[in-house]
């Protein structure tokens, strides 16, 4: 049995999660719309410690100043009746019809404008809320037609909003990072910025990319059949892992947002692993909010909701412990060392050795039994079974 969550664990939620009434666009809503005010009630009782949400989750669309500023009101009481912090505030950029073809590069000149205005506007929100991370997804940042863009033009204003952005918060002294959220698809035929690889090389070329990083998603890496953990290690090691969304998938389709550990069971450990336990020869380590960015399937009900959610936190509890164990097991510990995942640490060429003292030393080439070598077993099938049997509890 997992333990209960507490505030340490750092479960953060988005408000767009509980609160999806399940609508798609295949049927209407099978749930009630649910007050933003209960969920964060909801969610501080069953142990989560932050929130999350975009303008629209908390403010409709619309809303007069005097509305905003009301809701926001009461909004704020409920945060501070439960303890629960905003650590995390992003703005839809995606629902209204005016974003159909994107925010930051629509190729109408006037969406764009309109769109910088609405996330300017959501960072000083975000900021009065004392959040640490702003996120970016530019769901309708696309085409679905290769001739429906000038895609020069089109990573040059994804640039610039980003870097306008990002400049903003400097001026304004603001404590906050941008994270890019990536995802290949959906609901654009493309999406711009389709995996983390594709993120970091646009950050490297804006003005302002020191405060900009990723919030790499689950489901968005393996909709396009990649590997999560590879891909939030290879964020880490960049310093540019700001934030995580975490959910389940099952392989290539949709975007599904099953609840964590509900897609691949095994994925999920290994990311636990990752998070919790760090790379094995040490290095960089993530310590933000664990979050959650899943939907309660359509089939449940209010109850099924919250039980959802407690699901999620459960099972990373769960995998925590698993992975603590995997790590402390002293067998695993003798099949990593044979394994030569340790030896990896080690430099290619040895201290203070040059590129030219390698190649005089023969026995690195030319006197070398390259068969010998070759011969080597690694052992990773037997360095996966004992991961598996510590991921299902066998060990």
């Amino acid at each position: 049995m997992a333990a209960q969550p507490t505030p340490e664990d750092k479960f953060s939620f988005g408000l767009w999660t509980v609160g999806w009434n399940a609508q798609d666009q295949f049927g209407s809503a099978s749930r009630p719309a649910l007050d933003p005010v209960e969920s964060v009630h909801r969610l501080a009782e069953l142990g989560a410690a932050h929130v999350t949400f975009h303008d629209d989750d908390v403010v409709p669309f619309g809303s007069s100043d005097a509305e905003r500023d009301k809701i926001l009101d009461r909004f704020r009481g409920a945060l501070a009746e439960t303890g629960i912090t905003v650590e995390m505030v992003t703005t839809n950029t995606f629902s209204h019809p005016i974003f159909k073809d994107g925010a930051f590069t629509s190729n109408d000149r006037r969406v764009r404008r309109y769109g910088l205005r609405k996330v300017v506007r959501n960072v000083d929100l975000a900021a009065s809320l004392g959040a640490d991370t702003f996120v970016m997804w530019g769901g309708r940042e696309g085409a679905e037609y290769d001739s429906a863009k000038d895609l020069n033009a089109a990573h040059d204003r994804y640039a610039e909003g980003i870097d306008t952005v990002a400049a903003y918060i400097k001026e304004k002294g603001y404590g906050l990072r941008i994270a890019i959220e990536p995802k290949p698809n959906e609901p654009r035929g493309d999406i711009l910025l389709p995996t983390i690889g594709h993120a970091l090389a646009l950050i490297a070329k804006l003005e302002h990319g020191d405060i900009v990083g990723l919030n790499p998603e689950v489901g968005h890496e393996q909709m396009a059949g990649l590997n999560y953990t590879q891909g939030i290690a290879q964020a880490l090691w960049a310093g540019k892992l700001f934030h995580i969304d975490l959910n389940g998938q099952k392989s290539i389709k949709y975007d599904q947002d099953l609840v964590f550990g509900h897609g691949d069971l095994f994925s999920a450990f290994a990311t636990v692993d990752l998070i919790e336990n760090g790379f094995p020869s040490g290095g960089p380590r993530y310590d933000g909010p664990r979050h959650f960015d899943y939907k309660p399937s359509r089939t449940e009900d209010m109850q099924g909701v919250w039980d959802s959610a407690a699901a999620n936190m459960s099972t990373y509890l769960l995998l925590k412990e698993r992975a603590q164990a995997f790590r402390a097991d002293p067998e695993v510990q003798a099949a990593l060392e044979e394994s030569g995942v340790l030896e990896l640490a080690q430099p290619t060429l040895a201290e203070g050795e040059t590129l030219s003292d390698l190649l005089a030393d023969r026995s690195v080439f030319e006197d070398l039994d390259v068969d010998a070598v070759a011969a080597r077993g690694f052992g990773f099938v037997r360095l996966n079974q004992l991961a598996l049997e510590h991921a299902i509890g066998a060990r």
